[in-house]
């Protein structure tokens, strides 16, 4: 028996059209941001979380998850932008696989420098094709669709730690019994 529960038509437009805009507006924004300030859409995500955090620190696993970033992604950016002076790696004393991420005051410039573009980008390809009813509608919106599927993130997110920490462990007794 067929459980499927397919889209109607209208489901299927709408589905389509909301895919086709998120998907725009995101090309959009990292065009803008590549151009206009010479980084990558998530090198940007990582400077503003850095730069919201108390003391402009943060734990990498903590930070990847804030970003919705792999672990090993968000290695490799902080390392070019450790290269660009925006960032500093610090290990972490208690736990010899942590490390920190500490916003420079040369990141801060980055991010200052880059923010009223961006800001400008999101404001006239998100919000002024829209009435304030519309904005109020999407925030709405959006704020369901997160409120959804936030606990299905964070089980697979507990998942995939739990599966790099069990292969890292792994790792470390290869390590020690060669």
């Amino acid at each position: 028996m067929d459980d499927t529960r397919w889209l109607t038509d209208e489901e299927q437009r709408v589905w389509r059209d909301f895919s086709a805009a998120v998907g725009m507006l995101r090309a959009h924004l990292e065009t803008q941001l590549q151009r206009d300030a010479g980084m990558p859409h998530a090198y940007y995500e990582v400077l503003v979380t850095l730069s919201e955090t108390p003391g402009q620190v943060m734990r990498m696993s903590d930070l990847a998850i804030a970003t919705r970033s792999s672990r090993s992604r968000l290695s490799h950016a902080i390392a070019r932008m450790e290269a660009q002076g925006w960032v500093r790696r610090e290990a972490c004393p208690t736990d010899k696989r942590g490390a920190f991420a500490h916003l420079t005051q040369s990141g801060l410039a980055a991010l200052e420098a880059a923010a009223p573009g961006h800001v400008e980008a999101v404001r006239s390809s998100l919000f002024d094709p829209l009435t304030p009813d519309q904005v109020r509608s999407l925030g709405e919106i959006s704020a369901a669709i997160r409120d959804r599927l936030t606990p299905r993130c964070a089980e697979a997110e507990a998942a995939r730690l739990a599966a790099e920490a069990d292969e890292a462990d792994e790792a470390d007794d290869a390590a020690a019994s060669a």
